[in-house]
């Protein structure tokens, strides 16, 4: 790090206090728009429109509330991770705060209240939080606490200079992942345009079960084997994101399991994984010929590639119509599953193959723009971290 003084963040802050203890018998369906800990992300405010909270002008009143305002900086107290910081945007309300959230206002002349933000997503920060965490079974950083986080204090045309330079960083990623987003989407009108809605199947494809289409349907191990510090992988869940297949697993199986795990799953690449359980309904192609194992709450789809394409089953099967379908099987209350047997009696509509392929090399030459797009995503996000570290490192 630039040898920088550092100072407590509450000697540089006009303001750090907690939110409002806003009880559920408190909350009205509208009115001043409550802030929780879910909505600050690490460096970016998160809207979740689909979980506001309010309280009545009345209620703000009784309880004496602090208002927020556009520009505040909010902490979350409580992880992941804790520290966490964001900008309050402008929300076009007014707006509370709850109570395992602190409000910070810098005294502009010595502190930028954008690099407090910036640096919040430092190591260097995540360090200084530690020292301050409390708590057993629930870590959590007092306000008090938060005041006594030392932070580096640059020149304020340094800090301004940080700021764009990260800023200018970030609002290449924003652009980046908002056009996969783009290209997700021209992949969704695709498959409608070339196969029509297939709840209304208005074009009269026939309709498979998914076990008429697939030569096997079956699980992971139901008992898991001895895992080991370096092996063949041993995917879980979470290894599917945004249904794909990835290796980020710190699970490691011998030889010797792999070779037994394989004869009940022989996996190979065009088969498709499903998870079955929690987040069930995503799928994800399997495009390396490298061994790997999976657990039981993932299902092994291995395509009939006679009558259907990989590419068209994983896309019916990402689709708001295949997650859909998931939906009518899956049993449970606390956590949701597809057992086996469900997914077998799950529908497909099933267009001829020619037209199926077709579709498949249209996906695969938008797949192709994404991936150059991804691993700009990622040497940017490297330019960042790097960024980071040479001013916080």
């Amino acid at each position: 790090m630039n040898d920088w003084k550092k100072v407590r963040l509450g000697e540089v802050c006009e303001m750090i206090a907690d939110g409002d203890w806003i009880e559920k018998k408190d909350q009205s369906d509208c009115g001043i728009r409550l802030i929780q800990t879910g909505n600050i992300g690490n460096g970016f405010y998160k809207d979740k429109g689909d979980n506001k909270r309010f309280i009545s002008e009345e209620t703000f009143e009784k309880l004496g509330c602090t208002e927020i305002f556009e520009g505040d900086v909010l902490v979350s107290r409580l992880p992941d991770p804790i520290g966490r910081a964001c900008l309050l945007p402008d929300l076009g309300i007014r707006t509370i705060t709850a109570v395992d959230c602190s409000i910070i206002r810098t005294k502009s002349e010595f502190l930028d209240k954008k690099f407090l933000v910036e640096y919040s997503k430092s190591s260097d920060y995540r360090l200084q939080i530690e020292k301050f965490t409390t708590g057993a079974t629930r870590k959590r950083i007092s306000r008090k606490n938060l005041e006594s986080i030392p932070i580096p204090l640059p020149p304020l045309s340094v800090q301004r200079q940080i700021v764009s330079e990260l800023d200018l960083l970030n609002t290449i990623v924003a652009k980046k992942k908002e056009q996969l987003k783009e290209l997700d989407n021209l992949a969704q009108a695709t498959f409608h345009e070339m196969f029509g809605d297939p709840v209304e199947n208005e074009k009269g494809w026939e309709v498979k079960k998914l076990e008429d289409v697939c030569i096997k349907i079956t699980d992971g191990t139901h008992n898991p084997p001895k895992f080991i510090d370096k092996g063949i992988p041993f995917v879980i869940i979470s290894c599917i994101v945004d249904n794909e297949l990835t290796f980020d697993t710190k699970k490691f199986i011998s030889r010797e399991d792999y070779d037994v795990l394989q004869k009940r799953a022989n996996v190979e690449k065009g088969d498709i994984l499903y998870t079955s359980v929690g987040s069930y309904g995503h799928p994800a192609i399997v495009k390396t010929e490298e061994p790997f194992a999976f657990q039981r709450h993932i299902a092994l789809l291995k395509p009939h590639h006679s009558i259907i394409n990989e590419i068209y089953f994983h896309s019916y099967l990402a689709s708001s119509y295949g997650k859909s379908e998931a939906d009518k099987y899956a049993i449970g209350i606390a956590q949701k599953t597809l057992n086996l047997s469900a997914i077998k009696k799950m529908t497909i509509p099933l267009p001829p193959l020619p037209l199926q392929q077709s579709f498949a090399e249209k996906i695969s030459a938008i797949e192709g723009i994404k991936a150059k797009v991804k691993a700009s995503v990622t040497e940017t996000e490297r330019l960042i971290a790097a960024t980071m570290d040479k001013y916080f490192g």
